[in-house]
């Protein structure tokens, strides 16, 4: 083989690999930003999830917080004062 033809073959290869590299460099790039735009999504939609428990956890404290109120306040018998009057019977005669 002659020498220029040896030294045309590592050129052309060289240039196909440059080549190469290059478009797996910007393919790289390309899944990177998908990868960030994907993980962002996921973010945002655990956002929400995690809104939504701390508003149960607060109902949920409420509740309790509700159901002990009920149980310390024994049920007592209603004073005469509080208890509605007997209806009236009205004289229709007078």
């Amino acid at each position: 083989m002659a020498p220029e033809s040896v030294s045309f073959r590592i050129t052309r290869t060289a240039e196909d690999l440059a080549q190469t590299v290059a478009a797996l460099s910007h393919r790289l790039v390309h899944l990177e930003q998908r990868l960030g735009l994907l993980e962002m999504a996921l973010e945002d939609d655990q956002q929400p999830q995690s809104d939504q428990l701390q508003a149960l956890s607060n109902v949920e404290v409420l509740l309790r917080d509700c159901r002990q109120l009920l149980e310390t306040s024994a049920p007592m018998s209603a004073p005469a004062a509080l208890e509605p009057a007997p209806p009236q019977e009205l004289d229709m005669a007078a």
